[in-house]
């Protein structure tokens, strides 16, 4: 390692034999060295740079001149502070991205005015004064910029329209001729040197294309021509100059990051890199550190991919620098840590011998020396001892990158399958069906007959040949997957059914064909699960969520999802569509991983229904400032609005599909529109919660409980609400009310509805007419869904679910005038413990009825996970049965 000089003067004699450029430099510019003694203790900001110019002059005929002088002194000034090891990599990066912008804005600044005074201000048809905007791509739009890059550049202009001046031009001509100009400014070779090299093939249509566009120009440009390889470059573009960058962010955003996860971009980046590596192989350059294997553009593609897959659902992906994109991909488990601190070590190594291969003669150089003079500078440069041992480094480094670069952009699709003979036959079945038998099929011939009508049905024939080519690569890796689990039958055809609903979407294909491990846990989910089939087919999206272990097996962090789904519904605002979809779409995934540890064990029934509600309430609460913001006409900042959960989710037994019984309160508001306005968000929000939209719904949402039912307003206040239950609401309702709680909204109102709901609760009442009522509510519902079959419906029937709800409801209602404990909304398990506790039941029987009541929320859960009626045979509860039975007898006097 080198010694860290003490001063400017040796700083700069040990920089020097490392860089014929900063010979060059204090030879030719006698100023340079006292300039650089006094800037070199610390770094370069924008106001120096900007100093500088001012000294030295920034008027039209010295602005070459002076832009010049400054790319001398600030080049030099890092070169010599990286060598000593003064600057690590950001500074570097972050200064020479500094000297860009300043350069390029005083450059336009100077230039504009110029082209103003002689033709006047552009103008829009509507008067309004036009700006051009240069966008930095690349490293310059990353802030990344090496010390010896070109500058990628494109022009961009908001509207058309004509200057204002004596002499008229129209605004194209003039932001042509500015461009031109600026162009010149920069890149010219004159006798003080060149700025930066100014490289616009990034524009529409390259070369080929005008040099300015305007915003509708860019707009139809990606509509209609964008290519993928320009995704890829604009993930980087930044603003250098112009206010109007938001409307410029606005059109190319939806052309780089599509809404759903885009899975095809591996294919798209993995033939762009193919490309790069032909040419590089045909120019034979293998030790160039930015394009050859396990180089620069490989850790760049790596971090990049990601961002076009996943950008369009994480705007935090949106980022440019690359570290910051890797350090992000290893936050979310996209990539392992280790993975990301390895490519970001080898990206910081790589980074600074480019630098230091650029600093020998300010070449745009990426290739490593072939003199032995050269390699031994490097090696110095670099601080190793020699050549070799600096080669060792790189080359781990690079081999580094290489397996993480094949890891992501593997092509497992070229790998042949002992089964494509049977896919690419199987319109023959009679050759297909021994095929599957052998596999474990029980019913190779069914199996066989719908992988014929897939192979030959119209959908597949018309698939365009890249996605066909996916699908047939998929195919027999499905039948494989699929006669590994437990019931090979079933989950063939659930898969197929998934893969039949993806096939046009090749996003989806691209991610099952590039993860194996996907494939497989989706085969075990079918297996496992009916309904989890169904779900993942109605939410392809969600296949996403099976790649990541680590976050499928974590515990719900209910606060970090409340923050994550606030972000995306802030960040989307206004648009209300792409609200309801994200809110959807987060919903889903979040269902979804419930869904997996369910499945795996990893949940009891109670725990599963805990979390579903809270989710619930996080939604429904997150949901109701979003609508507000989108009620027009609002007399107040804050709604005073309350939901109060009914039902499943007001007990807190929320299952994957269950409807949420929800009544809408309002505070005692006294402004004239308060009702209305109340009536509207109350519309809204239901909207808001069970529309389809293209993620699908949210929840089937019931109204009937509020007070008169579905003749009743949507809305009601709080005196209102309490007036209804004291005076008019039937038993019913009370037996209702005794799982009903505040779930989202004001949380003020939240507990006055509390203390209604405790006040109506301890109400002293007669128990025989409470029983009689009670009693007569239980046999309409009886009557309502009797049925004939002789299996045991595990909610309506004698000694079911409902049995245990009407007892513990009637034991709530008649006691809690005494014994206040009974109001809490605890469950019903725990309530019938208390019961106990208090001697209004045998203890004991309490407690055999509470694990009766969980065992029938288990079966019953185990019904709906396949799809199944709620019906079982009755022997498998006879004993569950049995406590439920003997306590309605001995608190009704009935059997």
């Amino acid at each position: 390692m080198s010694v860290t000089p003490k001063s400017p003067s040796e700083a700069l004699s040990y920089a020097m034999p490392l860089s014929r450029f900063l010979q060059r430099m204090l030879d030719s510019r006698p100023w340079l060295a006292a300039r650089l003694g006094q800037s070199l203790p610390h770094a370069l900001d924008a106001d120096a740079m900007q100093a500088f110019m001012r000294e030295s002059g920034l008027d039209e005929p010295r602005l070459r001149a002076t832009l010049r002088k400054l790319r001398a002194w600030v080049v030099s000034h890092i070169l010599v502070r990286d060598l000593n090891g003064l600057a690590d990599l950001a500074e570097v990066t972050e200064t020479m991205t500094l000297l860009a912008e300043v350069t390029v804005q005083a450059a336009h600044d100077v230039l504009r005015e110029g082209l103003v005074q002689r033709y006047g201000v552009p103008l829009s048809t509507t008067g309004w004064e036009q700006e051009l905007l240069v966008i930095g791509m690349g490293k310059l739009g990353g802030r990344e910029l090496n010390v010896s890059s070109d500058i990628d550049l494109i022009f961009i202009y908001p509207e058309d329209g004509d200057t204002g001046g004596a002499k008229v031009i129209s605004n194209f001509e003039f932001f042509e001729r500015l461009g031109k100009q600026l162009i010149q400014a920069l890149a010219e070779v004159t006798e003080h040197g060149q700025v930066f090299r100014v490289d616009m093939r990034l524009r529409p249509n390259g070369d080929s294309g005008p040099l300015v566009a305007s915003f509708d120009m860019l707009e139809n440009y990606f509509i209609t021509q964008g290519r993928e390889w320009e995704r890829y470059a604009w993930i980087k573009a930044r603003v250098l100059a112009g206010e109007r960058f938001e409307e410029l962010e606005k059109i190319a955003r939806p052309f780089v990051f599509r809404k759903y996860l885009d899975f095809g971009a591996i294919n798209a980046m993995r033939d762009l890199h193919a490309q790069i590596r032909r040419e590089v192989a045909r120019r034979d350059r293998a030790n160039n550190i930015k394009l050859g294997p396990g180089g620069i553009r490989e850790i760049e593609f790596i971090a990049q991919v990601f961002q076009l897959i996943r950008g369009g659902r994480d705007l935090h992906l949106q980022t440019r620098p690359t570290l910051k994109v890797l350090a992000l991909l290893a936050e979310r488990g996209i990539l392992a840590g280790e993975a990301v601190t390895e490519l970001s070590a080898a990206y910081d190594f790589l980074r600074r011998l480019e630098h230091r291969l650029q600093y020998l003669d300010d070449a745009q150089t990426h290739d490593l020396p072939q003199n032995d003079e050269d390699r031994a500078r490097i090696a110095q440069a670099m601080n190793f001892p020699d050549y070799t041992a600096m080669l060792e480094a790189l080359d781990a480094h690079r081999a580094n990158v290489s397996r993480y670069f094949e890891h992501v952009f593997g092509t497992p699709e070229e790998e042949g399958h002992s089964l494509d003979g049977m896919w690419a036959a199987a319109e023959n079945e009679s050759q297909a069906e021994p095929i599957l038998a052998e596999l474990g099929y029980c019913q190779p011939a069914v199996a066989a007959s719908r992988l014929a009508a897939i192979r030959t049905g119209i959908r597949y024939q018309q698939l365009a040949n890249h996605i066909r080519g996916r699908l047939d690569a998929l195919i027999p890796r499905v039948v494989e997957a699929a006669a590994a689990t437990p019931c090979p039958d079933d989950t063939l055809t659930r898969f197929l059914d998934l893969i039949e609903a993806i096939s046009r979407r090749g996003a989806y294909l691209a991610l099952l064909q590039q993860y194996p491990q996907a494939l497989r846990r989706v085969a075990d989910l079918m297996s496992a699960s009916r309904w989890a089939a169904q779900f993942l087919t109605r939410h392809p999206i969600l296949l996403d969520e099976l790649l990541d272990t680590r976050t499928l097996q974590a515990a719900p962090d209910w606060p970090a999802v409340r923050a994550q789904i606030g972000a995306a519904l802030d960040a989307a605002e206004p648009d209300m569509e792409r609200q309801m979809d994200l809110v959807r779409e987060h919903h889903h995934a979040q269902v979804f991983r419930l869904l997996t540890q369910d499945i795996a064990g990893m949940l009891t029934v109670e725990v599963l229904a805990d979390h579903l509600s809270a989710l619930a309430d996080l939604i429904v609460d997150l949901s109701i400032p979003a609508v507000w913001r989108k009620i027009k006409i609002r007399h107040r900042k804050e709604p005073e609005f309350a939901v109060i959960a009914y039902g499943k989710l007001g007990g807190k037994e929320l299952g994957y599909a269950s409807d949420l019984d929800l009544v809408f309160l309002h505070g005692n508001d006294n402004a004239p529109e308060a009702s209305d306005v109340y009536a509207r968000l109350a519309q809204r929000l239901n909207s808001w919660l069970s529309s389809q939209t293209a993620a699908g719904i949210l929840f089937e949402t019931d109204l009937r409980l509020r007070p008169n039912g579905e003749s009743g307003m949507i809305v009601c206040s709080l005196d209102a609400f309490r007036q209804y239950q004291l005076e008019s609401a039937w038993v019913w309702e009370h037996q209702a009310l005794t799982r009903a709680r505040f779930a989202a909204g004001d949380p003020a109102l939240g507990a006055a509805f509390e203390r209604i709901r405790c006040e109506v609760l301890r109400q002293e009442r007669d128990l025989d007419t409470l029983r009689a009522e009670v009693l007569s509510m239980r046999q309409k519902m009886r009557e309502a869904h009797a049925g004939k079959s002789e299996r045991f419906d595990l909610k309506h029937d004698t000694g079911g679910l409902i049995d245990v709800e009407f007892l513990v409801q009637y034991l709530v209602l008649g006691h809690a005038h005494h014994h206040p404990e009974l109001t809490g909304n605890l469950g019903n398990i725990a309530l019938l413990r208390i019961a106990g506790e208090l001697g209004l039941i045998p203890a004991g029987l309490a407690a055999r009825c509470g694990d009766s009541y969980r065992m029938l929320r288990h079966l019953q859960h185990r019904q709906r996970l396949n799809d199944l009626p709620s019906r079982i045979d009755a022997g498998e509860v006879a004993l569950a049965r049995e406590p439920v039975r003997i306590l309605w007898q001995q608190v009704f006097g009935e059997s």
